[in-house]
């Protein structure tokens, strides 16, 4: 298959799309021939990421806003996939975090899906939500796991709703990701590729928009109420565990 094809004469929306995964989800779609609505709360950031891109418009969207959300999407004139990709940053007082993380992360993706509905049913499209390895293993950040968790099951009861539509709803859940929302931080980044991931590196972000694309096309065209890790081998080999057992 012609991957530079793969998405010709589609629109994807992406949220959070003007920066780390979403700014390369946006470029890997473009690559393969979308048409991209990147959309960002930080509207100079959109539009930086879509002035690269052969074929994109850029748009500011709060997730946090349902009837923002309401009126671009349903002011669409078609639309073949929804990439859930923005998240809250984290904040320090814990009430506003858990405030924050829920209106954004969970009903922030739950708003732009059921807009996004009419449109994808009309092209049997896909939802991809970006979720985290926090929603299955305990990392910190009670109200950000927990949001995140919360996508997973989301993910699947909408899978069940939609699918006799002809729509498809995955997730994917990353591990670490250098991202520029962690510059800065490249000895820790460094510690964890070395101690943590059994692949020897933290995940980039073209390394989930590969993900994004996969599961966002036709090749994906039989998988749908599934969440795929991302995550460099994180959760499914416990490197201390292993150290520890061969006396190391």
């Amino acid at each position: 298959m012609d991957l530079t094809a793969r998405f010709a004469g589609k629109t994807v929306l992406v949220t959070g799309g003007g920066s780390g995964i979403g700014a390369a989800t946006a470029r890997r779609l473009a690559a393969e021939g979308a048409h991209l609505l990147v959309t960002d709360i930080d509207e100079e950031a959109a539009q930086r990421v879509a002035a690269a891109l052969p074929d994109a418009t850029p748009l500011r969207l709060d997730i946090t806003d349902r009837a923002a959300i309401d009126r671009l999407i349903g002011g669409l004139p078609a639309l073949h996939a929804l990439v859930n990709n923005a998240l809250v940053p984290f904040v320090d007082d814990p009430d506003e975090n858990w405030r924050r993380q829920l209106d954004g992360t969970l009903l922030g993706t739950v708003h732009c899906a059921r807009a996004a509905l009419p449109h994808l049913a009309a092209t049997r499209g896909a939802i991809v939500t970006i979720g985290s390895v926090n929603a299955e293993v305990s990392f910190g950040d009670h109200a950000y796991s927990a949001a995140k968790a919360a996508l997973g099951s989301y993910t699947r009861t909408l899978a069940a709703e939609v699918a006799p539509l002809g729509v498809r709803v995955n997730q994917i859940n990353p591990g670490t990701v250098a991202t520029p929302a962690r510059s800065g931080r490249e000895k820790g980044l460094a510690a964890l590729a070395d101690r943590a991931y059994p692949l020897g590196r933290v995940g980039t972000p073209d390394d989930i928009a590969a993900a994004v694309a996969f599961l966002a096309s036709a090749d994906a065209a039989w998988i749908t109420a599934t969440t795929l890790r991302v995550d460099g081998g994180l959760l499914g080999v416990n490197r201390h565990f292993r150290e520890i057992l061969d006396g190391g």
